[in-house]
């Protein structure tokens, strides 16, 4: 938890490299923010931006101090400031014990902070069970998956502390799996064409001993697990920059799912998009969410369909990656979001 939390903040260094429109504040900005437990990047720079997805540029990072993390901490003050006319962001770390300056600002106060007190840049609450369970597997892929074939005392159906036997784990190298059962098919709007299904999580295993059959004990069970279920290794939580910023190509997308089988959804949705690494597509692009919309006109007494322009009605920010789907956190958005709906360059 601790790593993901940690990964998610180093977003915070990122530099968004489209920055043809310039940065517009929102009205009446404030001039300053106390950090509290639960802000994020996203929700701080919204107090100050119209456009907070963009804010790399308004804290003037560079692709550089990637490497070295500007941490923020509960307790810091944000203060909006001006340079050569342009607005910036800065954080207050003053000596003392807190009070006015001469300028009439809040001076900081000294604190100290675990490191999973640093503010992230997308809840990740939210977001934290899709970055280590499997989430898509590929057309044909479960051939070649382990699967369990028998449990102990031959019970129909197994929970956390018993034991399962598997079939396609011949050695230890894997110690850690995920257990899931394959789920609906995901189609691409576009083609019709199956890209993949969801896999539906069920738990972990932890392997006791390797051969034909394995054996595997249940570590964790969300679901119950049973005969014919399938396993993957499960991979490490990796430390990823959540830096948002705009594709360098343009995506032409639409959301195939909303996870958890809902029809519609809202802000804090996780959507599934019918684009991936293959259309050049990574972790941290923002994408436009628009609706298509037709009208109806009356012509000659009769009623005919008449194409309108797209309403854009929000944003979502790809947090995961994978050849032919992409998953994305909708962070805005002014309606209910519908399977369908197109994702393009903000």
């Amino acid at each position: 938890m601790v790593r993901i939390i940690s990964a998610l903040i180093l977003a915070v260094t990122a530099f968004c490299a489209f920055a043809e429109e310039p940065l517009a504040l929102v009205d009446n900005p404030p001039d300053r923010h106390i950090v509290v437990r639960g802000d994020t990047l996203w929700g701080i720079s919204g107090k100050f931006l119209k456009q907070p997805w963009r804010w790399p540029e308004i804290w003037n990072m560079n692709r550089a101090a990637i490497k070295n993390p500007h941490w923020i901490y509960p307790g810091d003050i944000i203060m909006l400031d001006y340079v050569d006319g342009k607005p910036r962001l800065k954080i207050g770390k003053s000596v003392g014990n807190g009070g006015i300056n001469r300028d009439g600002r809040l001076q900081p106060k000294v604190y100290s902070e675990a490191v999973q007190q640093v503010v992230p840049s997308i809840p990740p609450n939210i977001i934290e069970p899709f970055l280590s369970q499997p989430l898509i597997i590929e057309p044909g892929a479960h051939d070649n998956i382990a699967r369990i074939v028998a449990s102990q005392e031959d019970r129909m159906f197994m929970g956390a502390g018993d034991t399962a036997f598997a079939t396609g784990i011949p050695d230890s190298s894997v110690v850690n799996w995920n257990v899931f059962r394959q789920g609906k098919p995901l189609k691409d709007p576009d083609s019709g064409v199956v890209i993949g299904h969801e896999a539906f999580f069920l738990g972990n295993a932890k392997l006791v001993q390797p051969g034909e059959p394995a054996a595997l004990r249940i570590v964790l069970a969300k679901e119950e697990i049973g005969r014919g279920d399938r396993l993957l290794p499960a991979p490490p939580a990796d430390i990823i920059a959540y830096a948002p910023h705009r594709p360098e190509q343009q995506i032409s997308g639409k959301i195939m799912s909303i996870y958890g089988g809902l029809s519609e959804g809202g802000k804090s949705s996780v959507v599934s998009i019918n684009r991936g690494s293959n259309d050049s597509l990574e972790v941290g692009h923002v994408l436009a969410l628009y609706r298509n919309r037709v009208a109806v006109a009356t012509e000659n007494g009769r009623q005919v369909p008449v194409t309108v322009p797209e309403e854009r009605y929000g944003l979502a920010f790809v947090f995961r990656v994978f050849n032919h789907v992409a998953y994305a956190l909708v962070v805005e958005s002014s309606k209910a979001i519908m399977i369908g709906d197109s994702t393009k360059n903000p």
